[in-house]
């Protein structure tokens, strides 16, 4: 049983591509939870929607790849999230919006920060992917060669993938959730990403990069309030990406002692608490 029901759900279509979003409270602001990597769906966000719900209006939707939305073949591209999250958008009459977004959820967040400024009213960042350098800790393999090991993050592997999906799961989550006595959310965490199939996640590796100079320049235009919340625990993509956004923007930057690469389900009181505190200020352009 679900903590919080939608109060409204659909479905948005873009070029053949339907995407599952649903609307959890009434009132302003308006909060959107950005879909991540889609080896996890908007479940994730299960420990922030029933506490936002009860102050703000909570837009969620799963990225195409996962959950209730469709898998196509290709359309990986950060552009195409974006694009899903303003149709989800237009679909619910939200003009405006506060975003947050966890780890590569943070490349649309910054697209539609710096490109559509006019619908974002804050963007709030966890444990973010962006910008591309310092370059994340573990992944030291290449993704495309048969490795003659498949030892820790030898996992990240196309042909690791497609042999032993659940293997990778289970140690990518483990990485993920670093903190002691997280055995539910890692098994929580693999039950998502078995709502996908590895054939998703390889197009998706195939997909095109914003690149480092796009990047500086999304980041040069980013005129919304910001607010980075980083794990010093984060083992997926370390804590210097974190930083160095905070340092991009101008934004706020909170560092989460110990926390991994999803404090928002470790650490859900803090997270939430910093999320209403920063969206209602945000909203008020304050």
């Amino acid at each position: 049983m679900r903590a919080c029901q939608p109060i409204r759900d659909g479905y948005v279509e873009r070029d053949g591509v339907k995407t599952y979003y649903e609307v959890f409270g009434v009132g302003e602001p308006a909060v959107l939870l950005l879909p991540t990597w889609s080896i996890m769906h908007s479940r994730h966000w299960k420990m922030q929607i029933p506490y936002l719900a009860r102050h703000c209006r909570v837009l969620t939707l799963d990225g195409r790849g996962n959950g209730r939305s469709d898998r196509p073949e290709t359309g990986y591209r950060e552009r195409e999230f974006a694009a899903d999250a303003l149709a989800v958008m237009d679909a619910t009459d939200t003009g405006r919006a506060v975003l947050v977004s966890l780890s590569r959820g943070s490349a649309r967040a910054l697209l539609l920060a710096a490109e559509h400024p006019e619908r974002v009213d804050g963007a709030v960042f966890i444990c973010p992917s962006v910008p591309e350098h310092p370059p994340p800790p573990g992944l030291r393999y290449p993704w495309e060669e048969e490795l003659d090991t498949d030892e820790g993050w030898a996992k990240y592997n196309r042909h690791y993938w497609l042999r032993d999906y659940e293997g990778f799961l289970e140690f990518f989550f483990s990485q993920m959730f670093t903190e002691p006595h997280s055995t539910k959310p890692i098994e929580d965490g693999v039950g998502w990403g078995l709502d996908t199939t590895p054939e998703t996640l390889v197009a998706m590796e195939y997909k095109e990069l914003l690149g480092e100079e796009t990047l500086r320049e999304l980041l040069r235009r980013v005129s919304c309030p910001v607010l980075v919340i980083q794990g010093t625990g984060d083992a997926i993509r370390g804590v210097g990406r974190g930083i160095a956004l905070a340092e991009a923007t101008g934004g706020r930057l909170v560092l989460l002692e110990g926390s991994g690469h999803a404090p928002h389900l470790r650490d859900p009181v803090k997270v939430n608490q910093l999320l209403r505190d920063f969206a209602k200020s945000a909203a008020l352009g304050a």
